[in-house]
């Protein structure tokens, strides 16, 4: 379909421990790369696929007409449950999460998720929300944004940029992706400038979390997720950043980890055996010759969780 690279392809296909007949989820479509692999594994299957992107939604709609077996979903992946539900299926055999922002969406000016590119303020995945991130950096408090700033990426320079950001929006709004660049690179000193790594990118990356509520969504994505396994149905979860790494390690070690439950003398515990396993104890990242190809893919880590008993 196109030249994008989808990441950890091979590990993820072999994570998912496809079967030929099984019902697969890709909740992040993109631009179908991890979907078509999936697809080309299935023989009387079938696989539904996500994606609150419009342009990822057209751009694989010519697959539908090669593959009657997949069918494309225009919505959040927090909405899945609500969506099988009205489909009458209650699981399904594997899940696939690739929580990486698509290539395309970075390249494309209007969308506003570059720093590296002029365009408006936007940074919307699903383009029907209202909230952009023009609203958040000329709209939210100080205390908003500094707590945006430093919660999702880390940003040493968080308050600075927060307090610089309510200055500049008294004379008139921050409307453009280098005026906040500009602003940006403004507050941090020199010595910072120069350093590798472009000035603005973890201002940009907690402005996108936080416009899409990738956190909220993610957590409550991979909560229904292990309640639509069937046994020994898998989730696999690619993900690019340290805060939502965090969150799926978290969740998966809560779904996996036995629990003692006390009854009587605190010496007698008894352990309720949880019904999922992990299927590799350490994260799966990508291999020195994809990250040479690819080096997108070089934050990426996989985890995989397996419902062992329903």
């Amino acid at each position: 379909m196109n030249d994008h690279q989808s990441v950890l392809l091979h590990e993820a296909l072999d994570g998912l421990a496809i079967k030929p007949n099984g019902i697969y989820l890709d909740l992040t479509l993109g631009r179908g790369g991890h979907t078509q692999a999936i697809l080309q594994k299935l023989k009387e299957g079938n696989v539904i696929a996500f994606d609150q992107d419009d342009t990822a939604i057209q751009s694989c709609t010519p697959l539908t007409s090669h593959y009657p077996n997949l069918k494309l979903i225009h919505k959040n992946f927090s909405e899945v449950t609500d969506v099988l539900r009205s489909m009458n299926m209650s699981r399904v055999d594997g899940i696939l999460m690739d929580l990486g922002v698509s290539s395309p969406q970075f390249d494309v000016a209007e969308r506003g998720f570059s720093y590296r590119l002029d365009s408006a303020l936007d940074m919307r995945m699903d383009r029907r929300q209202t909230l952009t991130a023009y609203a958040l950096v000329n709209q939210a408090d100080i205390s908003t944004l500094t707590a945006i700033f430093r919660d999702y990426a880390d940003e040493t320079f968080a308050y600075p940029i927060a307090k610089a950001i309510i200055k500049q929006r008294e004379k008139s709004p921050i409307k453009t992706t280098y005026e906040l660049v500009a602003l940006i690179k403004e507050v941090k000193p020199d010595k910072v400038l120069k350093k590798k790594g472009h000035p603005a990118k973890q201002v940009f990356q907690a402005l996108r979390i936080a416009v899409n509520d990738e956190f909220g969504r993610l957590k409550s994505t991979i909560e229904q997720s292990l309640k639509l396994l069937n046994l020994n149905g898998r989730l696999v979860v690619i993900t690019f950043h340290s805060g939502e790494d965090k969150i799926v390690k978290d969740m998966f070690r809560e779904a996996t980890e036995n629990i003692g439950t006390r009854h009587g003398p605190e010496s007698m515990i008894m352990h309720a055996s949880k019904p999922f396993k992990l299927v590799h104890k350490k994260v799966i990242v990508p291999a020195e010759e994809e990250i040479r190809s690819n080096h997108r893919s070089e934050s990426a880590k996989m985890r995989i969780i397996e419902r062992i008993k329903l």
